[in-house]
């Protein structure tokens, strides 16, 4: 069976609020073996509502809508859904008491329009609110002779999550047949993701029982794999004979089978080879710092680093020659090398990080354009740098630096 997950609220489709339930849903559905196969945002607008409704139903057997229960003007989820299935709307008496009862325990004169949260669907099941005042409703109907379940939910998370769990996934069991539905992620780093899936589609393309989606975000490349099967143990076989085939082809690439995050991986190699790591930022700003730390048990490995912004902080903090800043420039692979060096001698660190690049918006040049980085990793073996131009806003620019750099320390671990 497939499900529809829609969001409902003009906020939603602002760039100050996003639908973090929808995960959440997800992932119960997923576990009793219902695929998501749409999720949509559709704002306080009845004739859209009703426009998004109709839709859903024509593709997925189940509709699950959250928000647009409250009580004002542009709470419009419980017409929208009558409209859309031709159903009439019932004021519940017992919903009413209970709101007037609760108002009353809250000390306050209860408005009108709070009724409007005790219309019902005809032949729709109210779900318990105990979180607030608006009850969700469960509806078990057909549209166009097809079954389908309606599930319309309060939008708050503290609301929605908890009656869902309550109301829905005993509703939902009864009666969706008994599928399991595993996944795996796999991560790779530094690979362009048109390169990995002309690699990688000769393969995949011949399990058509397993969905496979890439993911890239500034040189991280995650490799989604879902299999829905009658029993679990073939879906889980399906999906573990494709992650192998990936990890054969990718090689180094890949850095993680089960999901770990680039720091999550830099850290456990750390900890096998009992090994420490310190770093020195320019252009990345403490961001590869801050990936690290983010991580439980980071101190372990993990001894710290400086952000050694300007030309002075670097032969300060760091130990660069002056004139090796005077005669290669501060954005160069002799510099990088020498904040590499220079943190793990000052620390006493088994390996140095060391970043300086151009993060732009300004001060590029013909020669050393912005995007230009430079990251070095220095250990009692050595010293080695790269150079790389990446494309892009400031951030952007940041946010790939700090993965060459992480991925960088990986493969030197490996």
């Amino acid at each position: 069976m497939k499900a529809e997950i829609v969001a409902v609220g003009s906020e939603m489709l602002t760039p100050f609020r996003k639908d973090t339930n929808s995960l959440y849903l997800t992932e119960k559905l997923n576990g009793i073996g219902v695929l998501v196969a749409f999720k949509t945002i559709v704002g306080d607008r009845q004739k859209d509502l009703v426009s998004a409704i109709r839709t859903a139903l024509a593709r997925v057997d189940i509709l699950l809508l959250m928000g647009g229960l409250g009580p004002t003007e542009d709470d419009l989820t419980r017409e929208a859904v009558a409209e859309a299935l031709s159903l009439t709307l019932r004021r519940d008496a017992q919903q009413v008491a209970a709101l007037h009862a609760r108002a009353a325990s809250w000390r306050i004169a209860m408005p009108s329009n709070n009724l409007k949260q005790a219309d019902v669907l005809a032949g729709a099941a109210l779900l318990p609110n105990p979180n607030g005042t608006a009850p969700g409703q469960w509806l078990d109907t057909t549209f166009e002779g097809y079954r389908k379940l309606i599930a319309l939910l309060p939008g708050p998370p503290g609301e929605c999550l908890p009656l869902f769990v309550a109301e829905c996934m005993t509703r939902l069991r009864a009666v969706v047949p008994s599928r399991s539905i595993a996944t795996r992620t796999l991560r790779a780093a530094m690979i362009p993701e048109s390169q990995a899936d002309k690699l990688l589609a000769p393969v995949y393309t011949t399990y058509t029982d397993v969905e496979t989606t890439l993911l890239a975000h500034a040189g991280d490349l995650q490799i989604t794999l879902l299999c829905a099967k009658p029993e679990a143990e073939a879906a889980r076989r399906r999906v573990d004979e494709l992650a192998e085939g990936i990890e054969e082809i990718l090689e180094d690439w890949l850095y993680s089978n089960a999901g770990e995050s680039l720091e999550q991986i830099v850290l456990y190699y750390l900890g096998l080879r009992q090994a420490t790591l310190a770093v020195a930022e320019s252009c990345t700003g403490g961001l590869v710092a801050e990936r690290i730390t983010a991580v439980p048990g980071a101190s372990r490995s993990f001894l710290g680093g400086v952000v050694a912004y300007s030309n002075e902080m670097k032969s300060a903090f760091v130990g660069v020659p002056p004139e090796l800043i005077a005669e290669r420039g501060a954005v160069s692979a002799e510099v990088a090398k020498a904040l590499a060096h220079g943190i793990r001698i000052h620390t006493g660190a088994t390996l140095g990080l060391g970043i300086t690049g151009i993060a732009g918006p300004t001060g590029g040049t013909e020669t050393k354009p912005v995007g230009l980085v430079y990251v070095a990793v220095s250990d009692a073996q050595g010293c080695e740098a790269v150079e790389r131009i990446f494309r892009g806003d400031r951030q952007r620019i940041r946010e790939w630096a700090a993965q060459q750099a992480l991925d960088m320390v990986r493969r030197r671990l490996m």
